[in-house]
């Protein structure tokens, strides 16, 4: 018994020696990028009360780990340079290899901060950007997407790359740009946490304590502690699970899906579906995972093993195309269009198959966008694809049964920005608000109230917060008369600079009304830079464009004062005629207005209104209307 006794308190002690290794958290790395010119923070974890030495440049610094395990030190501001190492000691040792000092940024929002240089992104002259993106001192670590409903410790996963040709089409297009030009000025290392999701809401960003603490929106921290999370993921599974049984009769997740592509297969059982069209909108709410989808086209005689062009409008997210079992494309991304070359020899007379393998990774799935663009081209034919497909779900994916990032607030501060709020940077650069645009009003408070809430957390000051206003994005009619949510929230935006130390890069003029995403990330990225380069560096020149500063009214006419006009206001036709303007009376009805530069201030004049009262510009979704 004591031999039994004694080999059983070994096991214990070894296994807690084991467990009581000396960890960092996952965003320090090889080729990470610390902090200059301020104490940096290094913590992590280790056996209880162990002692921790960390060495760095010619730096020891040593501390004791808590009851818990948890332990952190600073050591002494560093001067950009590089490479260094890092070596973390106590019973066993952590060593990290070319580390960089320099400026450190998060990185943060929603698709259009999340947007890849290539991937489903594809800017503007992606591949020629890449070709020249050998920045050894640029890197960038991209936190995965992850939810939680309690305060994590640790991200989840990511690495930090080093900015080269193999390495920068993965690199958020928008922060990438930001740092192009600030190591251009700057010349010293740049770090980027891109810590963003795709068509994320502001409200998911922020903790709950925030939320807690605040006057007007204190009812959501009330309405997270009163939700059974568990329940509504199992609901919500359940009911997905039911959606799919009743179109298609049995499910097997996973299913074999070999022989879905060839010509052979029986689909005769297969449910239908009008396509283009979401399948949440066909009777799938909430169906992240695999569709595929056939259709049966015939080809005349005299059109067999011609080359042709097929055309899908666009898939979300992901897709493989076969044609008679042919693999003829693939394509990652939910707004591209999809247009296939079909190589002579594939079409031959009568039936011909057509499947499409879809995958979904989160929020609306299908192939969607206009009929006109589903079509095969044979030389100057035409056959319409749009109308009826077989359909059947292949697998569901855990998403499905699972809350997504907006189900409930502080998901994402939870599990991507908390973990990250002891390492020491400069500042945050943030591109978000198309999610938020549906409740533009509220995000005058609810955005102030997460800057303020990063900062309480960082607790590194008011560090500088850089936002970009929304884009142009939709329809013009989306206006005065009718209401622009856009334009509102474009306006909660901007108010949103009264809060210290923030920047606002507005690209109402390089936008795309026809794509939420715009392919020009090179001047996003270019204005953040301005904007820093100025408010943060010190650097000499103009950093924004023309900004209101008062109004005179002389009868019927208003006259505009702005600052920020360099050396004049001028339009981009030289005209001196601008276009977007607005004015209304006492009765808050806003008029078509005139509006012309006069030695530097824009004058205002609208018919019907001879006594104004306020004006406006560019109120619409889509700005560039105007």
């Amino acid at each position: 018994m004591k031999k039994t006794i004694a080999l059983l308190l070994t096991c214990v002690l070894f296994m807690t020696a084991a467990m009581a290794n000396i960890t960092l958290p996952t965003i320090f790395g090889d080729n990470m990028v610390l902090q200059r010119n301020k104490p940096i923070s290094i913590w992590g974890s280790a056996a209880p009360n162990e002692k921790v030495s960390v060495q760095f440049n010619k730096q020891i610094k040593n501390t004791v780990a808590d009851k818990a395990g948890k332990w952190q030190l600073f050591l002494a501001a560093e001067n950009a340079g590089g490479p260094f190492q890092l070596a973390v000691k106590g019973s066993n040792e952590v060593n990290l290899k070319n580390i960089l000092v320099g400026e450190v940024w998060v990185c943060s929002g929603q698709s259009n901060m999340e947007m890849p240089i290539a991937g489903w992104g594809k800017i503007d002259n992606y591949q020629n950007e890449i070709s020249a993106a050998d920045f050894s001192q640029i890197r960038h670590i991209k936190v995965p997407n992850t939810i939680s409903t309690k305060l994590k410790k640790d991200i989840s996963g990511g690495e930090w790359q080093v900015c080269s040709p193999a390495t920068a089409g993965d690199f958020s297009a928008t922060a990438y740009f930001f740092a192009r030009d600030l190591y251009n000025k700057l010349k010293v290392p740049i770090g980027l946490i891109n810590t963003s999701w795709g068509g994320t809401m502001s409200e998911t960003w922020t903790s709950e304590k925030a939320f807690s603490q605040s006057p007007e929106l204190n009812y959501v921290a009330t309405a997270m502690k009163n939700s059974d999370i568990e329940s509504a993921m199992k609901k919500r599974g359940d009911a997905v699970l039911k959606n799919i049984e009743k179109l298609q009769g049995s499910f097997n997740n996973n299913a074999n899906t070999t022989d879905w592509k060839n010509n052979d297969f029986d689909d005769s059982k297969w449910p239908l579906m009008q396509l283009p069209g979401m399948w949440e909108n066909q009777g799938l709410p909430d169906l992240d995972g695999t569709v595929w989808f056939r259709k049966n086209i015939t080809i005349a005689d005299e059109d067999a093993g011609k080359a042709a062009v097929l055309s899908l409008a666009m898939i979300d997210d992901n897709e493989e195309t076969y044609l008679n079992g042919v693999l003829v494309g693939s394509t990652a991304g939910y707004n591209i269009q999809r247009k296939y070359t079909i190589a002579a020899g594939i079409l031959k007379a009568g039936k011909n198959i057509i499947a499409v393998k879809v995958g979904d990774t989160g929020g609306g799935g299908g192939i969607y966008g206009v009929a006109t663009d589903m079509k095969l081209t044979i030389e100057n034919k035409e056959q319409s694809l749009a109308g009826d497909w077989g359909f059947r779900i292949a697998s569901m994916a855990a998403s499905a049964t699972s809350i997504g990032p907006n189900d409930y607030p502080s998901l994402l501060f939870n599990a991507m920005l908390y973990p990250l709020v002891q390492y020491s940077i400069r500042g945050a650069i943030w591109y978000q608000g198309e999610t938020n645009a549906g409740r533009a009003y509220q995000y005058r408070t609810a955005f102030p109230l997460m800057i303020n809430d990063w900062r309480q957390y960082f607790k590194q000051g008011n560090f500088p917060f850089l936002f970009v206003q929304l884009s142009t994005f939709g329809s013009a009619e989306a206006n005065s008369k009718n209401g622009s949510d856009w334009a509102e929230l474009r306006e909660a935006q901007a108010m949103t600079l009264r809060l210290p130390n923030t920047g606002m890069a507005v690209i109402t003029d390089i936008g795309n009304p026809a794509d939420i995403h715009p392919k020009n990330k090179q001047d996003v990225g270019k204005r953040l830079a301005y904007i820093a380069l100025h408010n943060v560096y010190s650097k000499p020149g103009e950093y924004t464009g023309p900004a209101y500063q008062s109004m005179k009214v002389t009868g019927n006419k208003v006259t505009l004062t702005f600052t920020h006009t360099g050396s004049g206001l001028i339009t981009k036709d030289n005209s001196g005629n601008i276009g977007g303007f607005e004015i209304a009376g006492a009765d808050k009805q806003f008029h078509a207005a005139n509006a012309s530069i006069e030695n530097n201030k824009i004058i205002v004049v609208a018919d019907g209104v001879s006594q104004p009262v306020a004006v406006r510009y560019n109120w619409a979704n889509d700005a560039s209307a105007g």
